[in-house]
């Protein structure tokens, strides 16, 4: 039987195309992050540029699996459509993702069990989209072997995401991962002015907050807070910053931001 094979789509322009270039660029990046301690998250959500824009966010989250890298066995991963507009949470008809780390395969038994109305089988919008495809480098250097479902996700309701991700969060071996920016476009002062205030959203677990003026991946992050909400998740700032801080001018920059949801309070902050 021909194994399905969704291809890499941005290799070359969002992160290096060539293995070694690529490995060393993302342990690089988390070799930038301080070691800690801490507890096993449950879910992260991180940012989708290109990794010299938004590598160093979403380093300060990948980071905090290092010391738990046996432990996940299935990542649950969503992101929004850039590219294609439809109604739902699209899953993937593939049999692996493919970087150029290799492949991850996809748990079709899980994505099979997958019972909801919101959710479909929609090909058309795995196949350009970026958002889900940059963590998977980060993911594959920092995990040992582990399982995919991922999802993109159109128009949806809080509500619905978060059911959906309630059908698969089952212990502590899944983990969530939810992929967004944050404001776009803005000047330097403005986005971290309204980041800040997404940050305080985040942080109080209210999806009402959110739009897509504060985050083009609102409609997957907004669900991941019901559900963090339902399930007793405390969530952690682990950086809040724009490609003004990290690559390009400040004249127009697009905000990031990395938390962590963990089963006990904590007080870290951002910077």
């Amino acid at each position: 039987m021909m194994i399905r094979i969704r291809e890499a789509a941005v290799a070359g322009s969002f992160y290096p195309a060539e293995p070694v270039a690529l490995r060393a660029t993302v342990q690089g990046l988390l070799g930038d992050v301080p070691e800690t301690e801490g507890p096993a998250p449950r879910a992260l959500v991180v940012p989708h540029a290109g990794y010299v824009y938004s590598g160093p966010v979403a380093a300060a989250a990948y980071a905090r699996l290092r010391p738990y890298s046996a432990l996940y066995r299935r990542v649950l991963l969503l992101g929004p459509a850039h590219y294609v507009a439809f109604d739902g949470l699209a899953v993937s008809a593939a049999d692996v993702f493919h970087t150029p780390l290799g492949n991850v395969p996809l748990d079709a038994s899980a994505i099979a069990a997958l019972d909801h109305p919101a959710v479909c089988s929609f090909e058309a919008a795995h196949a350009p989209e970026h958002s889900l495809e940059v963590q998977l480098p980060f993911l594959q250097c920092v995990l040992d072997a582990f399982t995919l479902v991922p999802l993109v996700v159109g128009q949806a309701a809080p509500g619905a995401v978060a059911e959906v991700v309630a059908q698969l969060w089952e212990g502590p071996e899944t983990l969530v991962v939810v992929s967004t920016d944050l404001s776009h476009y803005l000047g330097y002062e403005s986005a971290r002015a309204r980041d800040l205030f997404t940050c305080q959203a985040v942080e109080s677990l209210d999806e009402s907050r959110i739009g897509h003026a504060e985050a083009c991946g609102a409609a997957p992050l907004r669900g991941l807070l019901v559900a963090a909400r339902r399930r007793g998740l405390h969530p952690v700032t682990l950086d809040l910053s724009n490609s003004g801080d990290t690559a390009g001018g400040r004249d127009r920059v697009v905000g990031y931001g990395a938390w962590m949801f963990v089963e006990e309070p904590s007080c870290e902050q951002a910077a």
